[in-house]
């Protein structure tokens, strides 16, 4: 079974699809689970978690004081602006596990050794809008200092949803037994990477966003 790990939906500030258009797109790629990993957001989790057709992982993207954290598992929004420290406990706290989200991303990355100095459950090891280079980084990292790993599209529209995904055993039918293989490292990673050209159209677009929120982190 592929589930993409980290998708975007409109309750994201830079997402293009609706939860529901995520799930019908999810299906037609043959996808047999989905975290909607919004930034800071966890509403779309209730508009789709009885769909029916396909797992949907409690989940979110949390924007640390450093750079971001993926929440998989959690109950409840984790708040935006807190210390590395804190949003971990604050994930924790809310029944989740934290992986740092594309660690060697420049603009939002958490860098190696935030990452290596604070204890994460895991580490996103493929992300379909990282450079090869910093995905290859991130899984090495992970292999180093033995963490469980996790893979997504972070995909903002329908076009970009699996082409990132981690690859479970057949047969799962709950997301608690979906955070239960990842976490015992039962999985397989896969990506696509961003291109050169798609890279400086993506760091002019951070850019100009940043500007925008008023020089605040997403």
């Amino acid at each position: 079974m592929r589930a993409d790990l980290h998708v975007h939906s409109n309750y994201s500030n830079d997402g293009k699809p609706s939860p529901q258009e995520i799930v019908d797109r999810a299906v037609e790629l043959g996808l047999g689970c989905v975290a909607i990993t919004d930034h800071n957001s966890f509403e779309a989790y209730f508009d789709v978690k009885d769909n029916g057709r396909v797992i949907i992982v409690p989940a979110e993207e949390v924007s640390s004081a450093e750079g971001h954290i993926l929440a998989y598992g959690i109950d409840r929004e984790i708040p935006r602006g807190l210390s590395i420290e804190d949003t971990i406990a604050a994930i924790r706290e809310a029944g989740g596990y934290a992986f740092a989200a594309h660690p060697y991303r420049w603009w939002s990355g958490l860098g190696e050794k935030n990452t290596v100095e604070h204890d994460f459950d895991g580490i996103e090891a493929r992300n379909a809008r990282s450079v090869p280079a910093a995905n290859r980084r991130s899984e090495r990292l992970a292999a180093r200092i033995g963490k469980p790993i996790s893979a997504g599209s972070d995909a903002h529209s329908l076009a970009r949803i699996g082409t990132g995904y981690v690859e479970f055993p057949d047969g799962l039918e709950t997301w608690q037994e979906v955070v239960r293989h990842l976490m015992e490292g039962d999985v397989r990673v896969g990506s696509k990477s961003r291109t050169r050209v798609t890279t400086l159209k993506y760091g002019t677009n951070s850019i100009i966003r940043w500007m925008l929120r008023g020089f605040k982190r997403m």
